[in-house]
């Protein structure tokens, strides 16, 4: 039996002097505590009590190498030694760009920040001004960031916020002190429903900036688009002349070199990037038309930001796509049949244990769920999920020594190894045969 007393006595010293006692709200809903990390490298995170975990959390999406990795390291460590940020200009700027623009088959031009929510902000104030119209569509169970004008309720284990006083509001706020004006301009859809998002385009375009939307819907549920659903959305934005943002913060250099864009074989107006680019080091960036990115040049639209471009995070991200581009991609190669295999073993395992689950995998990347159905093409459907079941199903994995995150979404790393994949698959096997016993027991 392993012990958290490490841990939990450090969430009560900071909860006296940390507001939430973690540093993103996020981190606060693991149970049996929120873990204190002591040290982490490869695949293994070890915490402040001694155990170790297999990790599939990777950060919550970021660390695509794993952790501590040689080469990323070093280079982040050579950048430092010349400065961490200057507040001017530096070659390191220039040559970041220009590799995204040779990857990101939608990119003319770019501009680089600091987090997904800051890109995405860019992002909806480029279209803005780009169009001159002022509403944007977002979809329900899409997550854009934090920030008040795109924030709406996000229902999940590790999200749920409290109650708010949004009435019936159309656009319920995500938090408390949201601005109440903030979503007044937001229109929510279902998201792969074509015949609902033509309506609203044909009714509303004249007003509609810009349609935001994650490629595949990975916060919730990891969500294939439907045949045809999104070149359905590039053709209907480009016939109203509304802004396409496709939100590649999770998708982008996960699925590939060139993003889920890239691996549809799409041309959005817009994508927004972060997480993988810079390894676990913060960076984000909009990426785009000519067109568009063009509003930054003649300083109609602001791009601030003291952090931005800073020699720390350009160096990781000019690391992270040289590994990741390496032997034409052969590391995805590698990600995606350990993804399989282990996707494959946990289908197996549910039959086993008639159990009754649903995963849905794109590359490295995967949704298990507790569901009575065979299959999840719609948030609502997601929305039906044993999502209690899955948290317990999480918490009993790391008391045998796999971190996974409470919501069911997996990542997978470059470091990941088959002997990982073993262990996991036996650890899974476990703790389906302790709940198959608590489930037969209620």
């Amino acid at each position: 039996m392993r012990t958290y007393s490490g841990s939990q006595e450090r969430i009560q010293q900071a909860k006296e002097v940390l507001a939430g006692g973690v540093a993103s709200t996020l981190r606060g809903s693991m149970k049996p505590t929120p873990l204190y990390a002591e040290s982490a490298s490869g695949v293994i995170v070890r915490d402040v009590d001694g155990n170790e975990y297999i990790d599939y959390l990777l950060a919550y999406g970021p660390s695509i190498l794993g952790h501590a990795h040689p080469e990323l390291t070093e280079r982040i460590h050579s950048a430092m030694q010349k400065g961490y940020t200057y507040g001017l200009q530096h070659d390191g700027e220039i040559q970041l760009a220009r590799k995204l623009v040779s990857v990101l088959p939608c990119a003319d031009k770019v501009a680089l920040s600091g987090s997904g929510t800051e890109a995405v902000m860019l992002a909806l104030r480029l279209s803005r001004a780009y169009t001159g119209k002022r509403k944007v569509i977002r979809f329900h169970g899409h997550y854009h960031g934090w920030s008040d004008s795109i924030f709406t309720s996000f229902p999940s284990p590790d999200m749920m916020q409290k109650a708010t006083d949004s009435g019936n509001a159309a656009t319920p706020p995500g938090t408390k002190g949201q601005s109440e004006s903030s979503l007044s301009d937001v229109i929510l859809l279902p998201w792969n429903d074509p015949d609902v998002l033509k309506a609203t385009l044909e009714e509303q375009g004249h007003d509609i900036a810009a349609v935001i939307s994650e490629p595949v819907l990975c916060n919730n549920g990891c969500i294939m688009p439907l045949p045809g659903y999104l070149e359905q959305m590039r053709e209907l934005t480009a016939k109203h002349n509304v802004v396409m943002i496709l939100d590649e913060v999770i998708t982008g250099f996960r699925l590939g070199i060139s993003g889920a864009h890239g691996r549809f074989g799409l041309k959005p107006d817009l994508v927004t990037v972060g997480k993988a680019l810079g390894g676990g080091i913060a960076i984000s960036g909009v990426a785009g038309r000519k067109e568009i990115m063009a509003l930054i040049d003649r300083e109609e639209v602001s791009h601030l930001g003291t952090l931005n471009g800073n020699t720390v995070s350009t160096a990781a991200a000019l690391a992270i796509i040289d590994i990741l581009s390496r032997d034409n991609g052969a590391v995805y190669t590698k990600m995606e049949e350990l993804t399989a295999s282990l996707v494959g073993s946990i289908r197996s395992l549910f039959t086993k244990h008639g159990l009754r689950g649903v995963v849905n995998q794109i590359g490295p990347v995967f949704n298990m769920m507790f569901i009575d159905r065979d299959e999840v093409n719609h948030f609502d459907e997601f929305q039906t999920r044993n999502a209690g079941l899955y948290a317990k199903f999480a918490e009993l994995m790391l008391e045998e020594g796999v971190l996974v995150r409470p919501n069911g979404l997996w990542y997978l790393s470059a470091a990941h190894e088959q002997s990982h994949i073993d262990a996991t698959v036996a650890a899974i096997d476990r703790v389906l045969a302790h709940l198959k016993v608590k489930e037969a027991a209620r």
